[in-house]
C-alpha cells in the first residue's frame, strides 16, 4: 500500500495533468461509462460531526475507490482541521487497497482543475484579465488552473476582508508572478475586480451574490465554485438569465447549489435552460461558445468521478516515479 502526502502529490501531478484528468472524468461521466452512486452521509451527533463517503468505479480509467471527507467544526478548538479528508484508492482488478492519499489537497487540485477545464472549453482565447472572488483554501488552485489555460496578464483579487485579499495576492504574486508573467493584486471593491475581467471565478461561502452581474464585460466567462448547498448563492441571478451557455459539472448541481436552485425557485430561470454537462460538450454532444460577445457560465459542486480519475492518475504516476511511502499490512 502506497501512502502519498500532499507534497508527494505535488511532485507527480501538475495542474495541467489534473485538468486533463478532469476532462476525461467529466466526459466518461456524461457518456455514462462509470458507476457513481450518491454519496453516503453519516451523522455523528455526539460531536456535531458528519462523515461523507464519495465512492464509485470508472471503468475506462481503471479507477475505483472512496474519498472520506469529515466535517467536524469543533476540531478547530483542538488545533485540527475541521474538514479532514483521505482518498482510498483500490485496485479495480483485485479490489485491494493500493493507496492512501491526502484527500484535502486532492480536493483542492481536482476542484481547481474542473474550473480550469470549463475555462479552457468556454472562455475566449484572448482572455487576459481574471477576477477572483474569495481567498480561502480553494482559491489558490482556482488561480493556478486559470493561469494554465489562458494568457492572463492581470489578476484582481477581492475578498470581504481586505487584509486577507492583500495577503493572498502578495503570496500568489511571489508564487506565480514570474512563472506566468502576471500581475496579481488585491482590489478594494467587487466592481473594481470586474473592470475588464474576461474570466470571473467565485469561490466563497456567501449566501448572497458577491458581485453585480450587470457590470460583467461582454463575452466574459464565469465559474461558480463555492456554492454547494441550497442557501449558498454567490453568483448573481443575472448571470444565469443572461448567459448564452450554462454548463454544470453534473446535474447534481441543480439539487445542491443555491446559485441554480434559487433562480429556479424565483421563476427567473428554468432547469431546461441549462445547456448541459461540461462532459457533453467535451464529447461533442453540446455546443461551446458561439460568439466573442456571449456570456458563458459554469457551475461545479463536485463529484466522486473527479476524485476517482485524478487519484488513479496520481497513483500511477507515483508508482512510476517511486514516490511515497510503501507499507505492508
Amino acid at each position: 500500500m502506497r501512502i502519498l502526502s500532499a507534497a508527494d502529490i505535488k511532485k507527480v501531478m501538475s495542474m495541467k495533468d489534473a485538468i486533463a484528468a478532469d476532462k476525461v472524468a467529466l466526459q466518461v461521466y456524461s457518456e455514462k461509462k462509470c458507476n457513481i452512486p450518491l454519496r453516503a452521509n453519516l451523522n455523528i451527533p455526539e460531536y456535531d460531526g458528519q462523515s461523507l463517503y464519495m465512492y464509485g468505479y470508472v471503468a475506462p480509467a481503471k479507477a475505483s475507490g472512496v474519498k472520506i471527507v469529515s466535517v467536524y467544526p469543533h476540531n478547530i478548538e483542538k488545533g485540527l482541521t475541521s474538514v479532514p479528508a483521505t482518498m482510498v484508492v483500490l485496485n479495480s482488478e483485485t479490489g485491494e487497497v493500493n493507496c492512501l492519499m491526502d484527500g484535502t489537497y486532492l480536493t483542492q487540485l481536482r476542484t481547481g482543475a474542473v474550473a480550469g477545464a470549463a475555462t479552457d472549453e468556454l472562455a475566449r482565447e484572448d482572455s487576459h484579465v481574471f477576477a477572483l472572488f474569495g481567498t480561502g483554501g480553494q482559491a489558490e488552485s482556482q488561480l493556478e488552473a486559470v493561469l494554465n489555460v489562458r494568457p492572463i496578464r492581470e489578476v484582481k483579487v477581492f475578498d470581504i476582508s481586505a487584509e486577507r485579499a492583500q495577503a493572498f495576492a502578495a503570496k500568489m504574486q511571489a508564487e506565480y508572478g514570474q512563472k506566468f508573467n502576471v500581475e496579481i493584486k488585491a482590489v478594494a471593491s467587487a466592481a473594481q475586480a470586474l473592470e475588464d475581467a474576461d474570466i470571473v471565478t467565485a469561490v466563497t461561502t456567501a449566501k448572497k451574490a458577491v458581485f453585480d452581474g450587470s457590470l460583467l464585460k461582454r463575452g466574459a466567462h464565469v465559474n461558480g465554485v463555492g456554492s454547494y448547498t441550497p442557501d449558498m448563492a454567490e453568483i448573481p441571478e443575472y448571470v444565469l438569465t443572461h448567459a448564452g451557455k450554462v454548463y454544470v459539472d453534473t446535474f447534481d448541481a441543480v439539487k445542491e447549489s443555491g446559485d441554480i436552485i434559487q433562480p429556479i425557485k424565483n421563476g427567473a430561470f428554468k432547469e431546461t435552460q441549462i445547456t448541459g454537462e461540461l462532459g457533453e460538450k467535451l464529447a461533442g454532444f453540446k455546443p461551446g461558445r458561439s460568439s466573442q460577445d456571449e456570456l458563458t457560465f459554469f457551475e461545479t459542486t463536485g463529484s466522486a468521478v473527479l476524485d476517482l480519475v485524478v487519484s488513479q492518475k496520481i497513483y500511477e504516476a507515483a508508482v512510476k516515479a517511486g514516490i511515497g511511502q510503501v507499507i505492508t499490512l
